[in-house]
């Protein structure tokens, strides 16, 4: 399937945090997905394609992502974001939603859990910020350059060349990269670094990254009786397995962490039937 073909399971929705694209097929109990900085909802598609007959499936694209736009003055911190996913359900009046989040998606994710324990049936967490590993060490030289001012006239060609943008973006961040199809990658560059002012809004979202607003919930999350599944890729070198185990020592509602052996930050895409079968036996064992 294309992604134009997935398209038609798209729409536009005006929130009080401003205007929020979103992929949005099946019926049934609703999943609804986060990603992380640099990918967009369709980060979630071959998950979705497993799920739509059984689940609502909704996947946002966060501001300056996929086909939500950014305005010039547009707050990229951590809790800022959780306002856009909240936003969002409002918008799509979603009073109970599965949550599963990926990436700096991940952290965004905890703090809507926090602020909102009462609007979610679950939790499940992938590969993600934690605690005050934000950003992760392997990330930060980024964040670094960003931060003066260096990251957008860097990064910017990237947008012209999308064979080299995988490489060099993606890389990392999946076993077998090739396996990306340079249609998403062009999806996800385009948005980020197609013109000088989007560049310029993405250097302002990396330079944010910060964990002032995860470690402000940490208390919250330290109570959080909602029920939650860790899955997490062992090859990753942005967020190492023990912050998994971590997050299930914080979170009352943790009873397990499920890795995926050698999967990397991205396994959510790459080894997505592996994902789906952990959540289906997580949704099951609740019902």
């Amino acid at each position: 399937m294309t992604l134009a073909e997935f398209d038609t399971r798209r729409k536009a929705v005006d929130t009080d945090r401003g205007p929020v694209s979103c992929l949005d097929s099946g019926t049934g109990p609703v999943a609804f997905f986060i990603h992380g900085v640099g990918t967009s909802g369709y980060l979630w598609r071959n998950v979705i394609r497993q799920l739509e007959e059984e689940r609502r499936c909704v996947a946002l694209d966060l501001p300056l992502h996929g086909h939500t736009p950014a305005a010039p003055d547009q707050d990229f911190t951590l809790g800022a974001l959780a306002d856009v996913v909240a936003a969002t359900c409002d918008a799509l009046g979603l009073s109970k939603v599965d949550v599963v989040a990926n990436d700096t998606g991940g952290a965004v994710a905890q703090i809507f859990a926090a602020r909102h324990p009462d609007r979610l049936s679950s939790l499940t967490l992938t590969n993600c910020e934690t605690h005050d590993n934000v950003p992760p060490k392997a990330f930060l030289p980024a964040v670094l350059l960003a931060r003066a001012g260096l990251l957008a006239r860097i990064a910017r060609p990237l947008a012209r060349n999308v064979s080299r943008a995988r490489k060099l973006l993606y890389g990392s961040g999946y076993q077998n990269v090739r396996s990306l199809p340079e249609e998403v990658v062009a999806s996800y560059v385009e948005p980020l670094l197609g013109t000088h002012d989007r560049a310029l809004l993405f250097q302002r979202w990396i330079a944010s990254l910060h964990p002032r607003d995860l470690l402000a919930v940490e208390s919250d999350l330290a109570a959080l009786e909602v029920p939650t599944l860790v899955v997490w890729g062992t090859g990753d070198v942005f967020f190492r397995t023990k912050w998994a185990y971590w997050l299930r020592d914080l979170i009352p509602g943790a009873r397990e962490v499920v890795e995926i052996q050698g999967g990397k930050l991205f396994f959510p895409d790459e080894r997505s039937r592996e994902l789906v079968v952990e959540v289906r036996r997580f949704w099951a064992a609740r019902s």
